[in-house]
């Protein structure tokens, strides 16, 4: 095959600058409420992603972005405390960001705290799990509870020689270990019982494409 060839064949695959240059990262700065703040971090941890990556996300498509901003008006925003915070986020998302709100005349920290708040409702599923996860904690306890009781009734039957008593004691074990893998679970998950939601108001719910 020719180095022409070659070449025609791969043209989707040429990298420009420009595509290269809108992966960078910048930061930029807007005022937010803090539980929308929260919002962000808690769901990218839960979801294991990196703030940037969730960030962009939200903001880097244009075709949604508008439709959100379009939604502002019919939008209740916090009337809580703001502050500054500062994120990073790609350079391309920063430009669709930047143009969106010039074009919807929508002020940009509003069209940011919108954006966030579509996450709510991965938050409230999020709170709904752990919370049934903390319920399933409490019955593995008490299951264990009754394996330990079983474990020890074995070993006076049976002595702890016994094959039946060794059976109990890996079910004893195997229960523990079960435990201290779903309290991890738990822990991780500590900041969705911390975080309220109820101040936080759904924006809209996302039309159906027409």
């Amino acid at each position: 095959m020719t180095r022409s060839t070659t070449l025609s064949t791969t043209g989707k695959l040429t990298i420009s600058a420009r595509g290269l240059k809108g992966k960078q990262s910048v930061r930029a700065t807007f005022r937010l409420p803090e539980t929308t703040i929260q919002l962000l971090g808690i769901v990218a941890s839960q979801l294991g992603l990196k703030q940037k990556s969730l960030f962009d996300q939200l903001i880097e498509d244009r075709e949604i972005l508008s439709k959100v901003a379009k939604m502002a008006d019919a939008t209740d925003t916090q009337s809580s405390k703001r502050r500054q915070k500062t994120f990073v986020l790609s350079k391309k998302s920063l430009e669709v960001l930047n143009s969106v709100a010039r074009q919807q005349k929508i002020p940009r920290d509003l069209l940011v705290e919108i954006s966030i708040r579509r996450l709510l409702p991965i938050m409230h599923a999020e709170q709904e799990k752990h919370e049934k996860r903390v319920r399933v904690h409490k019955e593995m306890k008490a299951c264990h509870e009754q394996c330990r009781k079983l474990q020890k009734k074995t070993g006076k039957l049976l002595g702890k020689e016994d094959r039946a008593y060794l059976l109990s004691e890996n079910i004893s074990n195997s229960c523990a270990s079960s435990i201290e893998g779903l309290e991890a679970i738990l822990k991780n998950s500590k900041n969705l019982e911390k975080h309220e939601t109820v101040d936080l108001i759904v924006p809209f719910k996302e039309q159906a494409s027409s």
